[in-house]
This record gives structure tokens, C-alpha cells and sequence, in this order.
């Protein structure tokens, strides 16, 4: 009986040293599995045994299922996250790209080169103080013209710059929203952008000599730049350009108008220095991502080769000059002071002379003579609209605008900027054509700033008489007897509190 007991003795005792062994190895080959638990169990506590044991082992099984769950649970949500943000970064889908199309009916143009169709999907990288004013406001007349989709700024007439643009700053933008044009202020970003059209977009911007630029550009806005408040003497851009340095700060509030400004409006770093390998790189970039680059300086050249680009008619690219001085608040800069600005802007000089090159080389592809002719048939046009809808012939002060509505925004404190006075009776043939070329339709937050040319009967007969005029297309509304002159497509009966004014609030 003794020798049974130390033979079940020793039994035991081999197989408990067989468990701590069997442990010991699996806890080095699965140190995640359940064995695990039952290991650190034996292995740490061998004074716990049985039921204490499985307790023990049963709470850390639980703790490890636990925290496996909350990974899990963890690695899907940053799938989820990270799937969003590849879908942010796409193009609108092509679903939204179709439908887009879909809802828009352009008609093919005969041109010169053969039968071609209208491009509608268009994103104009309005740059500050290049004329592109006038490029915006042909925009607006197209986009009306043909029911296109814009992407307007949401409370204002730029997209929130001298912020980097996001999709959130456009007015009632959905992930997904697909737009025909984008064309106000920004300060670009061309992944953010690219969010908004379809692929076939075509990128369009302008360019002015640098130089020029950057007079106006002073001129425009130095008194909402505090650097330039403590420059002596009343030639105060001299006084800036002969030191620029004593005046400039590179975070300074609004400094970025004082230097590479053209770089700035792009998305880059505008405090680059001309010999900077950046300033290449960047360049090359843009080069890619720009289909057409305009020039202030060659204005109706650029005008013909956008017209050849979009295949638009020369309908389309009539324009009167907005946002245009007076010559007496032009300073004319020496020849030294012109260097000394190349140099202050050598990152903008060295864009604007890289695609000077490009867009001549475009011009010599075109044609020299027949890109002359062209220009010269604009001229005429443009001419024969100006005769026939403005007064005084051509812009005057704005003290002498005598529609207030077509006062041009103003830099604080002066009235540099001209405007026109629309003809009080502007033949009929040319009614449509006047209000397609509207001045209006210059910086403001919606591509229709004015009232139609005229509103149907139902609309004017809640009017007062002073405000229903036989004579004048300019008034709100045209007394029913103009009214039923009109074709269907220049009148409305749309209620007159629903109608967007000039400076983009409710009459």
C-alpha cells in the first residue's frame, strides 16, 4: 500500500513536470493563444490550482478577446476614413460627369479649322490684377447662354483667399457635385479643384508683365497692407522698391500682395527667390496643369487662340474692359525702378517669361496672319457693341455713372476704377447681345447680377409707374407694351423679390 501511494506519488509529480514543460514550450510557439493564460497560470502561480486556476485563465481568455475585438473594430474605422478621403481626392464621379453633360445642349461650331463642339466644362484661375475680369465676365455670359453649372463662392465673390481653396468654400457644395465652370478668386489648389469637374475640364489662366502687376497691385490694395503705412514721401512705390526690405515681413498681414504675387494666386510660395530650383520645379508643374495661359499685354490675341481652344464664336469673346484706371493713378516707373521690381518679383519674372515663350510658340502655330486677321474682326465688333450700347463713348469716372448699379468696386478711400453708362435706347436687334455684355457682370457672387431686360406683364403690373418705363431697357421693368415686343427668352414673370440685383442681393 506504501509502494502504491509513492508510485501515484511520483505519477503525479512526472506529470505535473510534463504540464510545466508542455507550458513552456507553448508559450514560446502561441503566445496569443488561450494557452497562454492557462501557462502564466501554472508557470507564475504554482500555488493556485483547480477551480482558482480556471478562473483565472477563463478572465485572461476574456481580456484577450476583448482587446482583439477593439482592434478590429479600430482597423475599420480607419478603412473607412481612409477609403473617404481617396474618394475626396477624385474627380466628381463619372456618374455626376454624365448627368452633368446630360442637361447641357451646345451645338457644334463651324470654325475655320472644321466642325467642332463647344467646350462648357472650364476652370479659370482668376489671377489679381491681369484683366481677368473681363475673361470672368464672358464666362458668366456663356455659362447663361447655355444653362452651365458654376461653382459659386458660398457668401462672398471669392473663394475665402487668401485661403488655400477647399471644396467646403463653395456655396452648397456635396461630396460628389460635379460643375461645369469655376472661374472666381482662389488661391489654387489643383487636387481640390479637380474634385469639382470632369476629367475633359480644360484649365485656363492670365498672366501680366510682372512689372505692371505689381504697380497695380500697390496701388490697389497698399492701403489694406499696414507694411507700406510707414513709407515717407507721397511717391510711396518708390519709396518701397528703393528698400524693399525695411518694409516687408513675409507673414506680415496681407504681404503677399507686395511680392510674387502671380506665385501666391498659384499655390506657391511667393518668397522664393528667383534662383531657387523650386521656382523651376513649380513652373514646370503649372506648364502641366494649364491648357491655355492668356496675356493682359496681348489681350486679343489671347482672346482668339481662347476662342480656338474652347471653339466658342466670336459672339462669345466680345467684351467691354472692367475694372479699367484712370491713366492719372497709372505711375509710369523709370527704368531703374522697373529693374529693381524684376528683381524684388524674380519668381513671377520667371513665370511670366516661360509661358511668354509658350504662348508665341502657340501664336506661330496658329498663324501669324491669320491670328491678325482675326484680331482685327474682333476689333470691329467690338467697336460696332460700343457704338451701339455705351454712352460718353466709352468708360467714364464712376462720380458720372449714372446707373449705380454698374459702379465698379472701388479701392477704400479713392475711385480710381472706371465704368460705363448703358444707351437709354439700344436697338432691338442688338437687345439680346446688350444683355449678354452687361456690365454688370463683372466681380460679384452670381453669374446673373441683373435683372432681366424685361419683366412680363404679370410682374409689371404690381409696379408703380415710375418704375415701368416705355423708354428705358435700363429700369427693372419694361411697361407691358416693350414687354410684348420682346421674344419669350428676354421677358419673365418671375416675382420681382426673387430677382438677384447687381451687387448680388434681392430687389
Amino acid at each position: 500500500m506504501f509502494s502504491g501511494s509513492v508510485n501515484m506519488g511520483a505519477r503525479c509529480f512526472l506529470r505535473q513536470e510534463e504540464q510545466r514543460s508542455s507550458c513552456s514550450s507553448s508559450c514560446d510557439l502561441i503566445p496569443h493563444e488561450p494557452m497562454l493564460a492557462f501557462c502564466i497560470c501554472r508557470l507564475t502561480m504554482p500555488g493556485i490550482t483547480g477551480n482558482k486556476c480556471s478562473s483565472v485563465v477563463r478572465r485572461l481568455i476574456l481580456w484577450v478577446l476583448l482587446t482583439n475585438i477593439i482592434l478590429v473594430l479600430y482597423c475599420l474605422t480607419n478603412s473607412r476614413q481612409g477609403n473617404n478621403r481617396s474618394s475626396q481626392q477624385s474627380p466628381c464621379p463619372l456618374s455626376g460627369a454624365k448627368l452633368l453633360k446630360k442637361n447641357v445642349s451646345v451645338p457644334p461650331q463651324s470654325t475655320t479649322s472644321g466642325e467642332c463642339s463647344p467646350k462648357v466644362n472650364i476652370m479659370f484661375m482668376k489671377t489679381h490684377k491681369t484683366a481677368s475680369s473681363t475673361i470672368l465676365n464672358m464666362l458668366f455670359r456663356f455659362g447663361e447662354k447655355h444653362k452651365l453649372k458654376f461653382a459659386l463662392p458660398n457668401g462672398r465673390n471669392d473663394f475665402s483667399y487668401p485661403s488655400a481653396f477647399q471644396c467646403s468654400q463653395v456655396k452648397d457644395f456635396r461630396l460628389g457635385d460635379c460643375f461645369n465652370i469655376v472661374c472666381n478668386h482662389m488661391r489654387f489648389d489643383h487636387q481640390e479643384v479637380a474634385k469639382l469637374l470632369p476629367a475633359d475640364a480644360v484649365y485656363i489662366t492670365i498672366l501680366r508683365n510682372p512689372v505692371d502687376l505689381f504697380e497695380s497691385a500697390f496701388h490697389y490694395y497698399h492701403r489694406v497692407i499696414p507694411l507700406t503705412w510707414s513709407i515717407d514721401g507721397e511717391d510711396k512705390l518708390a519709396g518701397f522698391l528703393n528698400n524693399p526690405q525695411s518694409f516687408y515681413r513675409a507673414n506680415a498681414f496681407n504681404s503677399f500682395y507686395l511680392k510674387n504675387l502671380l506665385f501666391f494666386d498659384f499655390g506657391l510660395d511667393n518668397n522664393l527667390q528667383g534662383n531657387d530650383r523650386r521656382v523651376a520645379r513649380d513652373i514646370n508643374i503649372l506648364s502641366k496643369r494649364f491648357d491655355l495661359v492668356l496675356f493682359a499685354e496681348y489681350f486679343e490675341e489671347s482672346l482668339v487662340l481662347l476662342k480656338d481652344t474652347l471653339c466658342w464664336t466670336t459672339e462669345d469673346i466680345l467684351y467691354f474692359k472692367l475694372n479699367v484706371r484712370r491713366s492719372s493713378s497709372v505711375s509710369h516707373l523709370t527704368p531703374e525702378l522697373r529693374t529693381k521690381a524684376i528683381q524684388w518679383n524674380e519668381a513671377d519674372w520667371k513665370l511670366y517669361q516661360h509661358f511668354n515663350a509658350t504662348f508665341w510658340a502657340r501664336v506661330e502655330a496658329y498663324g501669324r496672319e491669320r491670328i491678325k486677321q482675326e484680331v482685327n474682326e474682333l476689333r470691329r465688333r467690338n467697336s460696332e457693341m460700343m457704338e451701339v450700347c455705351i454712352e460718353d463713348g466709352g468708360a467714364v469716372e464712376a462720380q458720372k455713372i449714372q446707373d449705380r448699379r454698374f459702379l465698379p468696386w472701388q479701392p477704400i478711400g479713392e475711385s480710381p476704377i472706371l465704368g460705363y453708362n448703358m444707351r437709354k435706347n439700344i436697338d432691338p436687334e442688338f437687345r439680346k447681345m446688350w444683355c449678354c455684355l452687361h456690365p454688370g457682370h463683372g466681380e460679384t457672387r452670381h453669374p446673373n447680377p441683373h435683372p432681366p431686360l424685361c419683366i412680363g406683364p404679370t410682374a409689371c403690373s404690381s409696379l408703380t409707374d415710375s418704375k415701368t418705363l416705355d423708354k428705358s431697357p435700363t429700369p427693372c421693368c419694361l411697361a407691358p407694351k416693350r414687354c410684348n415686343e420682346l421674344s419669350d427668352d428676354l421677358r419673365t414673370d418671375t416675382p420681382l423679390s426673387t430677382l438677384p440685383s447687381s451687387n448680388g442681393s434681392y430687389l
